[in-house]
């Protein structure tokens, strides 16, 4: 019986190649987009999975409400590993405390290498689960030692053995490879760490951090811990809630708290609201599981519609196999059958779609996902989607042609009537609704993004370069470094700051004026700067002067940006006295200038209020301005040489501020592109299918045009016959669409600070362009219907 269900399938397909390969080419089309969402969800939802102890990872975090917000941050004050070992030893396997992942120098011999890298303690190897390809975890526990990822390690001594060679850190921390680790999966949270060396050493080799081993106020390191087997990162964290409490007199005010941030969370609900852990990129694992789920649907549809469409052109089978003694369940199953043999075609031409296309799809989607052909369970879940799609696909078909009552049928007087093509019509609204809501959304998205790109930045950003010079030879060199650049005709300007142009790495309080409100708490930006770091970047001053080095009195001076004015409630500010108190440190400043407002952390976010001022030593990280009479490789050609000469030791790896401020928006592009290309898909579909009902609408309407262009029905005339209907159903699709995508979408913008206006024209764009999507798709079976000889369509009667 299979064999011959086989048999009749086969022959169907071949019977009907052109409804056949639209059926076929539809389902393709959308198991394929669900194959690739499906490999893109498993890989979000795997990040991390690396660690083999990563359920039970976490990072302490720390809160603080200024203002009635709460605001949630990672750094954490040295002291607090203690009394997390001591207090609350007895819930923790590992403490481990941690300087951030940032860019250093390696030296090995003449050559010198920056490698990304962190300073931790002892346990990190273990707890993180390293993978060693040489030495042991424990190697981290020797002093002077430092463990490399496999990709550092050759990259600093090629093919040879690493061990027991000799580095230099920066130029001022020797040490020895004690171990060689597997890299670290790309994607990971933890995949920039292509080095790990002992936090005592960096302790011992930087001032200011071995100063802080006792100082509750400088919260400036990282923490991360493994619960006990017993525990749970929720119990944890209400009794290590009040560890901060008493701590600091200065910051009690705040309301300070401690939470375990679990590392099963660190991806995918990276966002804090208030002090509450939600949000992150779990809701784009929901959006495109949604959207890889209702373009597999669309598709589904194209072939229920084909199959109840051409009913009539089965009806005598039914009706015959009926007299003859099958019964409806054997019907059933032959047409579940072919459905299923047409889904099964459709799944392998789609596993050589994704194939081919997933180097494509991991460009746009910054991913490196690969087609798992050696996993069973890949295969078990393949042949599960395929029976789940065939039946989907074929249980309207299957029930409907199964339910034809063979005397109506053999005696000619069965009809397929209105109650067949109701449910055929509500299917392409659906399919369109979908198709228009997808298009909407895309629009909005590339809007939202230009909108954020078009914001004004409060600096010209064109030209500008940035360089981290982490050597302490710098600091001897600075003026030098600075005037012969200059020189060099290179650029027009060099500036040093504490923090790179792009982002806000110290935020403090303790800032008094005249006439501030006491209860007025106070969290503002604070950048320290050299005096050319204004004119270098080009701010845009509202009042008073920039920075001089001839002005002495500017050493104590500030520059606020406009939100910080705004915060403070001054009018005349120019001249004003301003406090800035702290441990061990209280200095009065005076306001030399206001400016417009920077963007430098997220251009979705409003701007912090900030603080610029002079500082003794402003930091390693270089911002110039090229000379644009230059060509920029000169000019770039000559910084390295000046750099070579005087700071030999330091690498010239330079970035665009350009392009720094551009991967902001590297995201919301991803899913941009993303949302372009599944609506793109979800159109074809839905168009693919209204091309098969043309078609078919056309054949079965063939004596019906030939009489009516005898009784002379212009070609015109008959295009609007055979094309209204399908008008009427994607107007009525746009209108469903709408509200749907006006809530969905004015909830999205909810979640940006800065955000652009739900337009109507993205609406009427939205719709008009489905609708002459839809009458290309028609208009080619219409117009050939309507050109055709009706002689040849009435020789038969």
């Amino acid at each position: 019986m299979l064999r011959n269900y086989l048999k009749i399938a086969l022959r169907n397909l071949v019977r009907n190649k052109g409804y056949a390969f639209i059926n076929i080419a539809g389902l393709t089309v959308g198991m394929a987009v669900a194959l690739l969402i499906g490999l893109w969800i498993f890989d979000e939802l795997s990040v991390n999975t690396y660690h083999q102890n990563y359920e039970r990872i976490a990072q302490v975090m720390r809160t603080r409400t200024i203002n009635g917000q709460t605001e949630t941050k990672s750094g954490l004050p040295i002291p607090a590993v203690n009394t997390l070992r001591t207090t609350y030893g007895d819930n923790f396997r590992h403490v481990v405390l941690a300087w951030w992942t940032s860019w250093h120098t390696l030296k090995a011999g003449n050559q010198v290498f920056s490698r990304s890298g962190k300073f931790m303690t002892p346990e990190a190897p273990d707890m993180f689960s390293l993978v060693m390809r040489q030495g042991s975890r424990d190697g981290l526990k020797e002093p002077g030692s430092i463990l490399l990822s496999e990709s550092a390690a050759k990259a600093v001594f090629g093919n040879g053995n690493p061990l027991h060679r000799t580095l230099t850190i920066d130029n001022t921390m020797t040490v020895k490879v004690t171990g060689v680790y597997e890299d670290i999966p790309a994607g990971n949270s933890l995949s920039d760490v292509q080095f790990i060396a002992p936090w005592d050493l960096y302790s011992a080799s930087t001032d200011w951090v071995n100063e802080a081993k006792d100082d509750w106020t400088n919260t400036s390191f990282e923490i991360f811990v493994q619960l006990n087997p017993q525990v749970t990162a929720e119990a944890v964290s209400a009794r290590i809630k009040p560890l901060l409490v008493g701590k600091s007199e200065s910051g009690q005010a705040l309301k300070p708290e401690v939470t375990l941030f679990p590392m099963s969370r660190w991806h995918l609900h990276s966002e804090w609201k208030n002090g509450i852990n939600e949000g992150g990129r779990i809701q784009f694992v929901w959006l495109f599981g949604i959207i890889g789920l209702f373009v597999l649907a669309l598709a589904c549809i194209n072939f229920m519609n084909l199959s109840t469409a051409r009913s009539m052109n089965r009806a005598k089978e039914v009706g015959i196999r009926k007299t003859i003694g099958s019964g409806r369940h054997e019907l059933v199953a032959q047409f579940f059958g072919e459905s299923l043999l047409v889904v099964t075609l459709a799944y392998i031409a789609a596993l050589g779609a994704v194939s081919l296309t997933i180097p494509f799809f991991n460009q746009i989607a910054d991913k490196y996902i690969q087609i798992p052909w050696q996993s069973p369970v890949f295969w078990l879940l393949g042949l599960g989607f395929t029976l789940v799609t065939g039946l989907l696909a074929g249980s309207y078909p299957a029930l409907y042609l199964s339910s034809f009552r063979p005397v109506a049928v053999l005696k000619g007087t069965f009809r397929a009537g209105t109650g067949v093509a109701t449910p055929r019509r509500v299917l392409v609204v659906l399919q369109f609704t979908v198709s228009i809501t997808l298009i909407i959304g895309t629009l909005v998205v590339h809007h939202q993004i230009q909108h954020a790109k078009n914001r004004p930045i409060g600096y010209s950003r064109n030209g500008l370069i940035s360089l981290l010079l982490n050597v302490p030879d710098y600091e001897d060199h600075r003026e030098t470094v600075r005037n012969e650049l200059i020189k060099s005709g290179a650029v027009l300007d060099v500036a040093e700051s504490a923090s790179p142009l792009t982002e806000v790495r110290s935020t403090n309080g303790g800032f008094d004026w005249p006439g501030k409100d006491p209860s007025l708490q106070v969290n503002f930006a604070t950048v320290g700067i050299s005096a050319e770091f204004g004119k270098t970047v080009g701010w845009q001053f509202l009042q008073g002067h920039d920075f001089s080095r001839q002005l002495a009195s500017d050493s104590l001076g500030l520059v606020l940006n406009e939100s910080a004015v705004a915060f403070m409630g001054l009018r005349d500010v120019i001249g004003q006295p301003i406090s800035w108190e702290g441990e061990g440190f209280d200095v009065r400043f005076h306001v030399i200038g206001v400016i417009k407002d920077m963007v430098m952390d997220s251009p979705y976010d409003p701007v912090k209020p900030s603080v610029f001022f002079i500082a003794r030593q402003p930091g390693k990280f270089l911002t110039m301005r090229l000379n644009p009479e230059r060509p920029a490789q000169a000019s770039l050609s000559a910084i390295g040489a000046v750099l070579k000469e005087h700071l030999p030791e330091a690498p010239f790896n330079y970035t665009f501020v350009n392009d720094e401020y551009d991967q902001k928006f590297r995201r919301e592009e991803r899913i941009g592109q993303l949302a372009s290309l599944f609506a793109g898909l979800a159109i074809f579909i839905s168009c693919l299918g209204l091309f098969g009902l043309a078609s078919f609408m056309a054949e079965q309407r063939t004596k019906e045009i030939g009489v009516r262009k005898v009784l002379g029905a212009s070609v015109f005339t008959v295009w609007r016959l055979l094309s209204k209907d399908f008008v009427w159903l994607v107007l009525i699709a746009f209108g469903v669409a709408t509200p749907i995508a006006y809530y969905v979408l004015s909830n999205w913008l909810q979640t940006y600070e800065y955000r652009t206006e739900l337009s109507w024209w993205v609406f009427a764009l939205s719709g008009t362009g489905s609708l002459v999507v839809t009458l290309l798709t028609v208009s080619f079976q219409s117009v050939k219907a309507a050109l055709m000889d009706p002689v040849k369509s009435l020789r038969s009667e």
